[in-house]
């Protein structure tokens, strides 16, 4: 597609509606995800069933004006195995979705004494978020359950894996609360944006955040890949750019989240102290 062209209609999915999930939802699709290495595509369909389609897709879903491009694209397909639809049943209404490869695990025997159910070589996974709080963890190949985590109280709304492949899982829910995952244990930090003009940095191992940084109106934030930096969105349509965590966190540092733990930032600005000591109090310098 060239710049300054409009998006053409490549192709549409259509559910179908089996009688017996009527009475469930309205059939919407809540959630839609690639896999990481592009060859799956996954789609819940508004129940409990989320479909598994190979990708590219097949020429029945193709116009006949781009038939051409669909068959190349199935030859290239098949000679990786032909992967064939897969169908899942969550149980539940299905409400995120996020795919990560799974490594083999380092020591087979430590890991298969906890997880006997888990396979022992590199597969590729997929995260199902569900109506009623839990979330499901599935292999893609064979369509077996793997995990099952609970812990939410209400809806599981979205899912993200980190892209490093270490299988860090993160969850959203209408619980208010956002999960991390550790299946692997290892650390990770997460960033949060909210309606208190905070964005806040968190370490897994902490209850209460490492960081913060006052900013007005966010919307959204994202890390980059390589860590030293966090990306925010803004209502009015900005991005800025924040340095993020590489190291564990200084004595300063944690001498002044001691102190905000039960002062306020009006609180702050009206002590008896120096300038500098306020704005580096109130978040506003580091």
């Amino acid at each position: 597609m060239e710049a300054g062209e409009e998006p053409l209609l490549l192709a549409e999915l259509k559910p179908g509606r089996p009688h017996q999930f009527d009475w469930k939802s309205s059939c919407e699709t809540w959630s839609v995800a690639f896999s990481p290495d592009g060859s799956w595509f996954a789609w819940s369909q508004g129940h409990c069933i989320v479909k598994l389609i190979p990708w590219p897709l097949e020429e029945q879903f193709i116009p006949k004006g781009f038939e051409a491009k669909s068959r190349s694209s199935k030859n290239e397909t098949k000679g990786r195995g032909s992967p064939k639809e897969k169908t899942l049943d969550c149980g539940q209404i299905v409400w995120g979705l996020a795919f990560s490869p799974w490594p083999s695990p380092p020591s087979r025997k430590l890991w298969a004494r906890h997880h006997p159910q888990v396979p022992d070589v590199s597969c590729l996974v997929l995260a199902t978020g569900l109506n009623d709080g839990q979330i499901k963890i599935w292999e893609v190949q064979t369509g077996l359950l793997l995990l099952n985590l609970s812990g939410h109280q209400d809806v599981v709304r979205d899912l993200s894996f980190t892209p490093s492949g270490s299988l860090i899982l993160v969850s959203a829910s209408r619980d208010k609360t956002l999960r991390i995952w550790d299946l692997n244990k290892h650390g990770l930090y997460l960033a949060t944006v909210a309606d208190d003009r905070l964005l806040r940095i968190w370490a897994l191992e902490l209850k209460t955040p490492i960081a913060f940084a006052p900013m007005t109106n966010g919307l959204c934030c994202t890390f980059f890949p390589h860590g030293g930096v966090i990306a925010t969105g803004t209502r009015d349509g900005h991005v800025q750019f924040w340095t993020a965590p590489r190291v564990l966190s200084s004595l300063k540092h944690l001498c002044r989240k001691a102190l905000r733990s039960f002062l306020t930032t009006y609180q702050v600005l009206a002590l008896p102290i120096p300038k500098k000591m306020k704005e580096f109090l109130t978040y506003r310098t580091f």
